[in-house]
C-alpha cells in the first residue's frame, strides 16, 4: 500500500510543478504585456479561472497532507 501512495505522491507533485511553471509563465507574459487580459473580464471567464485556481489549490493541499504523513 505504501508503494502506491508514493507513486501517487510523486505523480501529483510532478503535476503541480508542471502547473506552477505554466502559471508563472502566464503571469510573466501578462506582466510584460504579451497577453491582453481584458478578454478575461467577462463573468464566465472569471468564474472559470477561479474554479481552476481552486482546483489547483485543493490538489496542492492534498499533496501537502500526503507528504506530511510520510
Amino acid at each position: 500500500m505504501r508503494k502506491h501512495t508514493l507513486v501517487f505522491t510523486v505523480a501529483l507533485g510532478g503535476f503541480l510543478i508542471f502547473v506552477g511553471i505554466i502559471i508563472l509563465g502566464v503571469v510573466a507574459m501578462v506582466f510584460l504585456g504579451f497577453v491582453d487580459v481584458s478578454t478575461l473580464e467577462d463573468q464566465g471567464y472569471r468564474s472559470l479561472s477561479l474554479w481552476v485556481l481552486f482546483a489547483i489549490g485543493a490538489l496542492d493541499l492534498a499533496s501537502g497532507i500526503i507528504l506530511r504523513r510520510k
